[in-house]
């Protein structure tokens, strides 16, 4: 079965495989061998300063360390804009409000692009000392533009705060040239890991400022211990030890730019074959990311009906979320998957619109 869902991903064989090396306690020197090289390779994959910049690992979904992020990462007696244009947008604003972080949110349809430049004149009309934002919306596959925010941040003195949970690793993110503070993502999207470990990456200038309003996912003791070669919990090993296989794997095949080439070739593919069968996609290539592609249901077919007969054929799609349901479907290429397989999901879409 050949997942097309935005995660978890289909693995290779080389991952899959990594799961059954000898159990490990967490404890010991070998454990924590395993812990640096992950946090070294992930810091690396976008060629950052350690100096500057620090992995901070964790045992949960994508959704762990965005919490951990915004928890962390907003100052005690800080304040949050939030830019929602999707469901993951609404999420991190549900976040701030479990916290009780001060915050305001700025909403968009769920098909909408943020407008950056009414965003930047809100940065200017009231007092924020950070903003969060989606870098690829999976709820329609968006990719939102982020550099010019980011810039505006950093000459404002605002911390940006990036939920990368499905676009690091395929993305371009400009760590150094704008006002990112942290992001946060997850070994089992573009880094082709499996779930159960996730990761914050943040400055270690705003890690030291970290606040400490979760006691689970409390960034600033995570990263703390880590450094020292230890951890405060139980973390989730196995999935450790298939995130650095699938870091070793990602260098291997070239980083993120050979990642994102791969992708685009997939997600191209898809579309162009969907739109000679006449289903449309739900926004331009140049709106989306090659991680994932929103397209609109052919006439006269449910969701229900689509998923069933692919799942049938060997693949698995996702529906669209929240009022889109009986809209869209969305396809993602990410994972251990090539061009034979998109061939063989045209000729399954070919076969059921028959």
């Amino acid at each position: 079965m050949l997942l097309l869902n935005p995660g978890p991903v289909t693995l290779s064989e080389r991952v899959r495989r990594s799961l059954l090396q000898t159990d490990l306690c967490h404890r010991e020197p070998e454990f924590f061998d395993l812990q640096d090289e992950a946090r070294k390779r992930l810091v690396a994959a976008y060629a950052l300063d350690p100096a500057v910049w620090s992995a901070v690992l964790m045992t949960g979904s994508g959704t762990a360390a965005v919490e951990s992020m915004i928890a962390g990462l907003v100052p005690e007696g800080g304040r949050l804009l939030v830019v929602e244009n999707g469901v993951y947008g609404d999420r991190i604003a549900q976040i701030a409000k479990q916290y009780g972080i001060d915050h305001e949110v700025v909403k968009y349809e769920w098909m909408q692009a943020p407008d950056i430049e009414a965003i930047i004149g809100l940065l200017d009309a009231k007092k924020f000392t950070n903003v969060a934002i989606i870098h690829h919306e999976t709820t329609t596959g968006r990719l939102n533009a982020i550099d010019q925010l980011s810039r505006a941040c950093k000459e404002r003195g605002i911390g940006l705060l990036l939920d990368a949970v499905s676009s690091f690793g395929a993305e371009a993110i400009d760590f150094d040239g704008g006002g990112i503070v942290a992001i946060a993502a997850t070994a089992n999207k573009c880094l082709h890991g499996v779930p159960g470990a996730a990761f914050v990456i943040a400055r270690r200038d705003a890690l030291a400022q970290a606040a400490s309003r979760t006691y689970y996912l409390g960034i600033a003791r995570l990263a703390k211990l880590q450094d020292a070669r230890s951890t405060p919990f139980t973390p989730s090993v196995h999935a450790y030890y298939a995130l650095v296989e699938a870091l070793r794997e990602f260098e291997e095949e070239g980083g993120w730019r050979a990642r994102h080439q791969r992708y685009a070739k997939l997600a191209e593919q898809v579309r162009a074959g969907l739109a000679a069968l006449g289903i449309e996609s739900a926004l331009s290539p140049a709106e989306s990311s090659v991680v994932l592609r929103a397209y609109r249901l052919p006439k006269g077919v449910t969701y229900e009906t689509l998923h069933d007969a692919l799942k049938a054929k060997g693949f698995v799609i996702y529906a669209g979320q929240g009022g889109l349901s009986t809209e869209l479907f969305r396809i993602s290429t990410m994972g251990a998957l090539d061009a034979n397989d998109m061939d063989r999901l045209i000729s399954s879409f070919v076969a059921l619109l028959r």
